[in-house]
């Protein structure tokens, strides 16, 4: 059964190494021996981490002689925020509607001048 690009975005970035690594790239190709410096782990761990965010799409490695470069493609993180982003409209409108229900509720609940001015007169005739 095939895996959707959606999904495989998600599971990409699931981990939090792969999430440093994508953090990395941002600021341009590097080496996989200069991805691995920051972690506290192998060559090899680095670049079964690559191939997962290759595979979901989030990045391209290029071969230069020995050197092999990563870099960042936005393409797969920009459908993810796009659909991310559907659902934090959803929220945001949903959380105004409860927001503003709660302010008509207030409204409604405030005493008016009069109550109060009643309650004083009615609290001095019940001593």
């Amino acid at each position: 059964m095939p895996v959707d690009s959606l999904s495989n975005t998600f599971a990409a970035l699931a981990d939090p190494t792969r999430r440093a690594i994508l953090a990395r790239l941002a600021s341009g190709e590097t080496s996989v021996k200069e991805l691995s410096e920051p972690f506290e782990m192998s060559q090899p761990a680095i670049s079964k981490h690559l191939k997962v965010l290759e595979n979901a799409g989030l990045i391209a490695r290029g071969r230069d002689a020995q050197w092999r470069p990563a870099r960042l493609k936005p393409e797969q993180l920009k459908i993810a925020a796009d659909w991310l982003d559907h659902y934090r409209k959803f929220w945001e409108q949903s959380f105004d509607r409860l927001d503003d229900y709660l302010k008509r509720l207030q409204a409604n609940d405030k005493p008016s001048p009069d109550s109060k001015l009643k309650e004083k007169h009615h609290g001095r005739n019940r001593k």
